[in-house]
């Protein structure tokens, strides 16, 4: 499948941490072998998807948009929820406490994040490397 074909297929708007995982690794099997990143690359750009969506759907009020562009050796991830508030850090008060660690991932992960609010909630736009040497 190449990334016209995948561009042609209609696509239902994920609406799961497991459909989007499945949307992009899609996208990212377009690659030539040669091309392709590295699976730790592919595990990285996964959990961000996963985290961007699961806060969407957990914290934000609802998916109401998912895209993913593979472009060059870049892959770029928009998620829009349904909340203006933007994403943060929640403090840890116990090392043992659930939770916490999403957001500060993504920001690791991702060679520029941005958050823009919108109408009715905000879309976070996460950018991350996807080529053969990432």
């Amino acid at each position: 499948m190449t990334a016209a074909d995948l561009a042609a297929e209609p696509q239902a708007r994920p609406v799961t941490a497991a459909m989007a995982r499945s949307h992009v690794r899609a996208l990212l099997g377009t690659r030539a072998e040669a091309e392709a990143p590295s699976s730790t690359t592919v595990d990285d750009i996964l959990l961000v998807v996963t985290e961007l969506v699961t806060n969407a759907v957990r914290h934000g009020g609802g998916l109401v948009a998912f895209d993913a562009t593979l472009d060059g050796e870049t892959l770029a991830v928009s998620v829009t929820d349904a909340s203006p508030t933007a994403p943060h850090t929640v403090p840890r008060t116990r090392s043992t406490a659930p939770g916490g660690f999403g957001w500060p991932l993504v920001r690791q992960l991702s060679r520029e994040v941005t958050v823009t609010p919108t109408a009715h909630g905000k879309t976070i736009r996460a950018v991350m490397a996807a080529g053969p040497g990432a």
